[in-house]
């Protein structure tokens, strides 16, 4: 009888063992899937942005074409 509920044991820990690894892998490769997507949304995101350098450069083209409208205006209320 004893070696029966050994055995009995060892296939209930078995069994228990196998189920929990079998979530433990689906949980696993559902995270690999969003920590994927995580990173393709992050280099998304980054293609919206514009470093300080660009905008600065961007705003001073402006403000150079801003001040040849207005010398041109002004010469021609003159």
């Amino acid at each position: 009888m004893d070696e029966m509920t050994s055995y009995m044991w060892n296939s209930v820990l078995t069994l228990a063992g196998a189920v929990c690894f079998y979530f433990l892998k689906a949980h696993h490769s559902n995270v690999q899937r969003i920590e994927i997507l995580l990173n393709k949304t992050r280099e998304e995101v980054a293609k919206d942005y514009v470093t300080k350098n660009d905008l600065a450069k961007d705003i001073n083209r402006m403000f150079d074409r801003f001040d040849r409208l207005e010398n041109k205006i002004d010469s021609l209320m003159k």
